[in-house]
């Protein structure tokens, strides 16, 4: 199959350089056998995608193909990061590629600035009730938010919000930050220069340096986190969580690692030249170390995955892919059931 190859950033870059290449068989998809939802295909893609009514933006939806009425679902709203798109997001985090075995509904928005802002979230709000509305709210076993570094950080700005509040259950920051205690940046962290490029503009004689930002306050309310992370992009991995201590879970136990033998789906194609371990280099298997706080209050889960010698723009590996789909998928749900 040939996959897109595109990237993600922590801020906006000039340009998005998006080529193909060849990683592989591809994933088995199935004939539409079940419902239809929202017109769509029930094997999304960037070209066919879903308009959604109120801003009449569009978005991609993947779902069983095999999906039945009345079927419960988990929901997964997979945002990517700035600088990025949807067809790069559906290939760093292809959960739709497990939508019959984990029974997914996966919807994978666009922001035409690459970089989400507040003036977005009405259409996210319209994505998300479309969503919804066509499966079911009783139907809607859990409701995950899932966001790639800027998507990771916009995730956390609206779990809590009044619109998100009493429908998310679970929040997966792909790099984007995480919760319960922040894990240092590496310090070579972020996106190499590349050879030929124009070199910044060098502040003027005297100029105040910039005001590094402060982190933002940590939502308040009630959801499981899971926190991925390339091994290069950060100094070191907290041994402790505060929300672990919130929800009353065990200490921290490490499972056995999850080895794939087959390479994640994309890559920051536009940033080899040179490439750095901290940015991400190319595709390739790898060994990933899941850390997890038991035994959770209210059947949340806390949980922390690092992948083995990678960076910030590798795609996830498959198995590692399917090891967060199965922990978003056991944790407690039913936040839009009022439970």
């Amino acid at each position: 199959m040939i996959r897109p190859i595109a990237i993600s950033s922590l801020r906006v870059l000039p340009a998005l350089l998006i080529t193909l290449l060849a990683l592989g068989s591809s994933p088995v998809t199935q004939a539409q056998s079940g419902i239809t939802l929202l017109g769509g295909n029930c094997t999304g893609s960037a070209e066919a995608p879903i308009a959604e009514p109120g801003t009449g933006r569009s978005f991609v939806l993947d779902y069983p193909c095999d999906l039945q009425p009345g079927e419960p679902v988990l929901f997964i709203l997979n945002l990517h990061g700035a600088g990025s798109n949807e067809r790069y997001q559906r290939a760093y985090f292809p959960a739709w590629e497990l939508k019959e075995q984990y029974r997914l509904v996966v919807a994978t928005p666009h922001s035409p600035a690459r970089r989400w802002r507040e003036e977005d979230d009405t259409y996210l709000h319209h994505v998300v009730t479309a969503v919804i509305d066509a499966v079911g709210a009783q139907h809607v076993q859990a409701f995950w938010l899932a966001g790639h570094s800027q998507g990771g950080l916009t995730s956390r700005r609206l779990i809590c919000t009044p619109f998100f509040a009493d429908k998310v259950d679970g929040f997966l920051s792909l790099s984007g930050g995480r919760l319960g205690g922040a894990a240092p940046r590496s310090p070579n962290a972020g996106r190499p220069a590349q050879a030929g490029a124009t070199p910044a503009a060098t502040p003027a004689t005297g100029a105040a340096p910039a005001v590094a930002a402060s982190a933002p306050a940590e939502p308040d309310c009630a959801f499981s986190h899971l926190f991925a992370i390339g091994e290069h992009e950060i100094a070191s991995l907290p041994d402790t969580s505060s929300l672990a201590t919130k929800y009353q879970c065990a200490a921290r136990v490490r499972h056995e690692d999850v080895v794939d033998t087959e390479a994640g789906r994309t890559h920051d194609s536009g940033s080899q030249n040179p490439g750095t371990k901290e940015w991400g280099l190319l595709p390739r298997p790898g060994v990933a170390q899941v850390y997890e706080y038991p035994n959770c209050a209210d059947g949340r889960v806390i949980a922390d995955v690092v992948r083995m010698d990678k960076g910030h723009t590798e795609g996830l590996e498959p198995r590692i892919v399917e090891t967060l789909v199965g922990m978003m998928k056991r944790a407690a749900g039913g936040r839009l059931q009022g439970r």
